[in-house]
């Protein structure tokens, strides 16, 4: 007696083909995607006008002995308020960036932060070390 071979449908997928469509798909649009933004190409009109005026970041370095330098200007702890009132502009959107030693005890930081807040400082940053693992 003979066998009868019956023919069986294959019902998978082959993923593998699948896979290198979507991949060059993707190529395709990668590489045409910046080509599309170019755009079109217009001459822009001419006109006289004042420059913006770039905001200036205040910088405020204590020292570990403890010398405050405002903008490189030296000052010290009685004056210093008069002194940064004379340097800010009173605009809350000027960047204050203080800088001070890791050896200033936090008292002194906090001081100067309250009198530069005092004057309408808002926008403060600190400088720091980024390699430096801590103590």
């Amino acid at each position: 007696m003979r066998r009868r071979e019956s023919l069986r449908v294959n019902a998978e997928l082959n993923l593998i083909n699948l896979i290198d469509v979507i991949f060059a798909i993707l190529v395709v649009f990668m590489i045409t995607a910046p080509l599309m933004s170019q755009g079109v190409k217009v001459e822009l009109p001419k006109a006289q006008a004042s420059s913006l005026e770039e905001k200036k970041a205040i910088s405020v370095t204590i020292t570990k002995d403890r010398e405050i330098l405002i903008d490189e200007t030296a000052s010290d702890m009685r004056d210093f308020e008069k002194d940064f009132r004379n340097v800010f502009t009173g605009d809350p959107e000027t960047a204050i960036i203080v800088n001070c030693d890791q050896g200033v005890p936090y008292g002194v930081v906090m001081e100067v932060v309250a009198a530069i807040q005092r004057q309408g400082g808002k926008r403060l940053g600190f400088l720091t070390d980024p390699t430096s693992r801590g103590p």
